[in-house]
């Protein structure tokens, strides 16, 4: 008997066990009976906030072996919405018991999620939440665990207005603007600077991209060169931003902000490169979505309920 037919047999009776994971090797790969099988599918792998995320859970998936499998998943590019509609349909088909998702697209992921849901998948969502108006069409609850990103921004931002006067001029660097959680950043964002009398020159997508942050800020602060401060709705706008305003001869004089609390914004912090950041506790954002998923299917009859998780104000005197 050839190799290839023993392991399809052997795959007949045990079931699938790998999962492709775009720039990484799947966690908890020996597929058991006795074992649900977790899928976390996540955004790009090359955003430290989400590599962070994936390191988090496989840590808690070492340490709790005996409870559960978990198969780890990321796209290449936060925007590649097609990619990850497809790893939602290649966990259904390998016989996941639940999906956790960070999705990249607040409305375009609801309709394969309803379909995982009626395959028998628990879904679970974690940092960007699902258009609930798309949900009620799908007819279908996914609860949501995760921060409150207008709070986390609002927190940033009320801080970056201690820094200036009334009547000063910032801009926004905005996510992706069909995610909730860049909506609800650049909300944040808006309601601390109305609330402090600071005028909000510019908001713009940078879709969470550090390039395209470095390219959009670098015209913004041509266009108003009377802008104190840059508003980013993530740290690797952030860092594109500090970009930005160095190439425009600026280091010190236009503050910049941003929100994730990734390695690299806490060195620029103590550099005095960034104010402050938000932290959502990357590290563990998955792990609390992966408890929910776990409990939902030790009790199928639960109502799934929302679950909200810290969120921060980072500073150089909390670093």
């Amino acid at each position: 008997m050839n190799k290839q037919l023993l392991c399809l047999i052997l795959l007949t009776i045990m079931g699938c066990s790998s999962a492709s994971e775009d720039g990484g090797d799947p966690a908890g790969s020996s597929p058991s009976a006795d074992k649900p099988r977790v899928a976390l599918i996540m955004k790009s792998l090359a955003n430290e906030f989400f590599s962070t995320m994936a390191a988090g859970a496989e840590t808690h998936q070492a340490e709790n072996a005996e409870q559960y499998e978990l198969v780890v998943n990321g796209i290449k590019d936060e925007r590649d919405l097609n990619r990850q509609v497809a790893l939602v349909e290649e966990m259904v088909a390998s016989g996941v018991d639940a999906i956790v998702i960070a999705p990249a697209d607040s409305k375009a992921l609801v309709p394969v999620l309803r379909r995982a849901k009626q395959a028998g998948v628990v879904v679970v969502n974690i940092d960007n939440r699902l258009d609930t108006e798309v949900l009620a069409q799908e007819n279908i609850t996914v609860p949501f665990v995760g921060p409150d990103n207008k709070a986390g921004a609002k927190k940033v931002g009320k801080l970056l207005a201690t820094q200036l006067s009334k009547g000063d001029a910032v801009a926004i660097l905005e996510g992706i603007r069909t995610s909730f959680n860049g909506q609800q950043r650049k909300a944040g964002f808006e309601e601390a600077m109305t609330e402090a009398g600071i005028t909000i020159v510019d908001s713009q997508s940078a879709e969470w991209d550090m390039s395209k942050a470095n390219t959009i800020a670098s015209s913004m602060l041509s266009e108003h060169p009377e802008i104190k401060a840059i508003l980013a709705a993530n740290d690797s706008m952030a860092l594109g931003a500090i970009a930005a305003v160095k190439s425009a001869g600026k280091t010190g004089e236009v503050l910049i902000v941003g929100f994730d609390n990734i390695s690299a914004v806490q060195q620029a912090i103590l550099e005095g490169k960034v104010l402050a950041t938000a932290d959502q506790h990357g590290d563990q954002l998955a792990v609390y979505g992966i408890e929910a998923a776990l409990r939902m299917l030790e009790n199928s009859e639960a109502v799934p309920e929302d679950v909200e998780t810290p969120v921060d104000l980072i500073t150089k005197d909390d670093l």
